[in-house]
């Protein structure tokens, strides 16, 4: 486990991906590190600002490397293409075959995902005891595929997996059902079937976000009884969470999923165990801010 000093020089964090200069991800980071007595910077490395593609990442990882970063979080599109740059693999990280934290072990970088804890951690606070007979993920893409992993670890007796690309939704099917016994799992282009047995419904798609607004799904396939989970999270409050409370269906935000991510990373970052309620509080406060 990483474990930064309380004092000394100041800590290099980093995040790597493209299109990131709205993250909240430093702020969230350097202020709970504050709150530990740590000195913390930590830095957006974005593939947009240099015109860069997914192509620059080895060069990426060898400067943090040089540089002496205590860790990196990694997000599109280089959860994927960082595994071979790395020195080894959690276990999770492994099954999923993707990477969203880098963890600097003495020299050794690490890939670790929190992504499906993250959701668990969110999803678990808000909705304890969620009926999780039947649900429907729509999104096999790098967040399903986290979350349909946590989901097994929720205790889903079947799942659902919608993605427009069906083999893709089938590829997930198959690697679950190889790691885990005794649930159903399902594959399909469309989720109107599924949605009338559905007893939840996790939404794992960019539709919903500023740049991409609007409905994942019809809706009137939301119904009375369904839980709502979302992975959007700016804005808070998207298309799919107004309509789905008009139904009476009970809601999770996506800003539970993007505080447990930056919860376990900071663990993984530090060795220290974050103040959970405080780095969510303040996540929400930044999003309010700017939202107004």
């Amino acid at each position: 486990m990483n474990t930064l000093p309380p004092s000394g020089p100041r800590a290099l964090l980093g995040l790597i991906g493209s299109g990131i200069q709205r993250s909240l991800t430093p702020a969230m980071h350097e202020e709970e590190a504050r709150h530990h007595g740590l000195r913390l910077h930590y830095q957006l490395i974005d593939l947009d600002t240099t015109r860069s593609t997914v192509d620059a990442l080895p060069g990426l990882i060898q400067a943090a490397r040089t540089m002496g970063f205590a860790g990196l979080n990694i997000t599109y599109p280089c959860k994927q293409a960082v595994i071979p740059l790395l020195d080894g693999l959690s276990a999770e990280a492994r099954a999923m075959g993707a990477v969203n934290t880098v963890v600097n072990e003495d020299g050794r970088l690490v890939g670790h995902n929190t992504d499906g804890a993250g959701w668990l951690w969110g999803f678990q606070k808000t909705l304890p005891q969620a009926d999780v007979g039947h649900v429907v993920l729509l999104g096999a893409g790098g967040a399903g595929c986290a979350i349909a992993h946590a989901a097994q670890r929720l205790g889903v007796r079947r799942l659902t997996i919608v993605d427009s690309d069906l083999p893709r939704a089938q590829a997930l099917c198959d690697s679950l059902t190889q790691l885990y016994a005794g649930t159903r799992m399902d594959a399909a282009a469309d989720p109107g079937e599924a949605m009338a047995s559905a007893t939840g419904l996790i939404h794992a798609t960019p539709t919903g976000m500023d740049k991409l607004p609007g409905l994942p799904l019809a809706q009137a396939l939301l119904h009375p009884g369904l839980w709502v989970s979302e992975v959007v999270y700016f804005p808070l409050e998207t298309a799919l969470l107004k309509a789905a409370r008009a139904r009476g269906c009970a809601t999770v935000d996506g800003g539970t999923m993007a505080a447990g991510q930056a919860i376990g990373a900071f663990s993984l970052f530090t060795g220290l165990a974050p103040d959970a309620a405080r780095m969510e509080a303040h996540l929400r406060g930044l999003l309010a801010q700017r939202t107004a």
